[in-house]
């Protein structure tokens, strides 16, 4: 076995070990230059390319919260009135 939990009992199922996330990190720092990306990100945010704007942003400030709103056939559940800790 190659360290991964094996989730779903196949051999291949799950995450990678976070050893396995640093090699291929270091192996893409190689060949890959920061200053270079950081400058790529800058200009496709200034020529207003939506997804490097949501990129920067996301990873920036982090992702908005989501709302879910769970109804059927007239029936609404209010989640938050539900688990309220009054």
């Amino acid at each position: 076995m190659d360290g991964r939990v094996n989730n779903g009992g196949h051999k291949t199922a799950g995450r990678k070990p976070k050893s396995d996330e640093l090699k291929l990190v270091e192996a893409l720092d190689k060949h890959i230059d920061q200053e270079e990306v950081y400058k790529m990100l800058q200009k496709l945010i200034k020529d207003g390319n939506i997804r490097a704007i949501q990129l920067y942003m996301n990873y920036r400030h982090g992702k908005p919260k989501e709302n879910v709103t769970l109804s059927s056939d007239g029936f609404n559940i209010n989640f938050k009135e539900l688990i309220k800790f009054d």
